[in-house]
């Protein structure tokens, strides 16, 4: 069975700025809008089952996936990978991110 992979932010950061990979903000977005890491793609939890597909279609490229503090984005990485995506890695949340945020 595949799964999701668990990272540290500052894994997370060193991946942003050496690979070639996708950020995922499964919040809402009422708090995106009030911070989220720069480049990252918004899809409420709520969302992600049925729309996924639609905005990460290549099921290999590596995606990164965070919330506010870390449970949304450990379920929203389990369906992903349930629908078959191959390069999850999920750090947490925000609130445990020590680098800039868009605000």
């Amino acid at each position: 069975m595949n799964s999701f992979k668990k990272i540290t932010p500052v894994e997370a950061k060193k991946i942003m700025e050496q690979e070639k990979c996708k950020i995922l903000d499964v919040r809402t977005f009422k708090e995106f809008e009030e911070s989220h890491i720069y480049n990252a793609i918004l899809l409420p939890l709520e969302l992600v089952e049925n729309n996924i597909e639609k905005i990460f279609k290549d099921k290999k490229e590596k995606i990164l996936v965070y919330c506010h503090s870390g449970i949304k984005s450990k379920l929203a990485s389990e369906i992903m990978v349930n629908k078959g995506y191959k390069n999850v890695l999920e750090f947490g949340g925000i609130i445990d991110w020590p680098f800039d945020v868009v605000q």
